[in-house]
């Protein structure tokens, strides 16, 4: 089976599977667990952030932030593509109380005049706008990466209208890696960064929220409130500690099988718009002959597993567990429908 599904199917590797066994633990709720504190050091560090949380989940850590940020009848604001609105259970409301600004992006990736036009005025009729939530890559978006300066002038527009600013980095490395930019510029420009480990970078879970001691020392409430403490999760950190050694570089592999698979795409005649293959992830529209459900279903019969994210478009995802066989086999595939 070839599982293009997502990069959340990954295996640990045997390095990752040894480091997992030898991993020292504690218990993380009395702050005992030496791989967890470790790895959230060691990710705070590499974005030169103060402090971080080990979660269970981006969800998680995305929520937990939100609801650090915001008081009940606040506003965020973000794209209507983002993951904290669209994929995460209504938790902004569920769980923080708060309303959300839907902004329409450019493959869910905002501006800084869009933010700035969004901001409520101080009026008694409206919520106050409070956060504004960012998503690098974009899922929706095909993978779509920001250019820096665009987050640095939202940053501004942040800085001077007393917002606090936050991402949801669920698939950052890639992002990175395609721009060639570092964590510590990240690390300078949000007040709190989810990164996950449990996508590209191959860990089977986990993902660490960083900012400042202040609002990670509240996030380990809200964590505890969400049911998100844990116990000997050590050996979960040290798969993610394994990830960020070993796993980060060759993300520029799964960006060059993407591009490989969208080069046979192209030349179907089922196949529609592309959105622009900037990482790991492939969004394209199917046409003609087929729906997108018949096309996965004709993938499938061949071994290969991918997602119909709509009755007109199919997403594939590549990671570290498709190897340059799998993607000849794939390309094969597309070639012969």
């Amino acid at each position: 089976m070839i599982d293009f599904r997502s990069d959340t199917v990954t295996r640990p590797t045997p390095g990752m599977l040894e480091a997992m066994l030898n991993a020292p633990v504690g218990d993380d709720v009395f702050g005992e667990d030496p791989s967890i504190n470790q790895l959230e050091t060691m990710s705070a560090a590499l974005f030169g952030m103060e402090a971080g949380i080990f979660c269970p989940s981006g969800t998680m850590t995305n929520q937990i932030a939100i609801k650090c940020h915001t008081q009940p009848g606040d506003e965020v604001i973000c794209d209507k593509l983002s993951h904290v609105y669209l994929y995460e259970g209504g938790g902004i409301a569920a769980n923080s109380g708060a309303s959300v600004r839907l902004l329409e992006g450019n493959r869910g990736r905002l501006t800084a005049d869009q933010v700035r036009e969004a901001i409520n005025p101080e009026d008694i009729h409206k919520p106050v706008t409070t956060l504004v939530s960012l998503e690098n890559t974009g899922n929706r978006g095909g993978g779509s990466c920001y250019n820096f300066a665009d987050i640095q002038a939202i940053k501004e527009v942040c800085l001077q209208n007393n917002l606090k600013l936050h991402l949801d980095g669920a698939r950052l490395f890639n992002a990175l890696v395609a721009k060639n930019e570092t964590c510590k510029q990240y690390g300078e420009a949000f007040d709190s960064i989810s990164i996950c480990l449990s996508k590209g970078l191959g860990a089977p879970v986990g993902s660490v929220l960083l900012g400042t001691h202040q609002l990670i020392k509240k996030a380990r409430r809200v964590r505890k409130m969400f049911g998100g403490g844990m116990r000997q999760a050590g050996y979960l950190a040290a798969a993610c500690i394994y990830a960020l050694e070993h796993n980060v570089a060759r993300l520029a592999e799964d960006h060059a099988h993407a591009q490989m698979i969208t080069a046979a795409l192209v030349k179907k005649d089922f196949t529609g718009e592309i959105l622009p293959v900037e990482t790991n992830i492939v969004i394209f529209a199917v046409k003609g002959r087929y729906t997108a459900p018949e096309l996965a279903a004709k993938f499938k019969e061949q071994g290969i597993f991918v997602i119909a994210i709509s009755p007109t478009q199919i997403r594939i995802v590549v990671h570290l567990d498709i190897h340059p066989n799998d993607v000849a086999k794939t390309i094969e595939v597309i070639d012969s429908l």
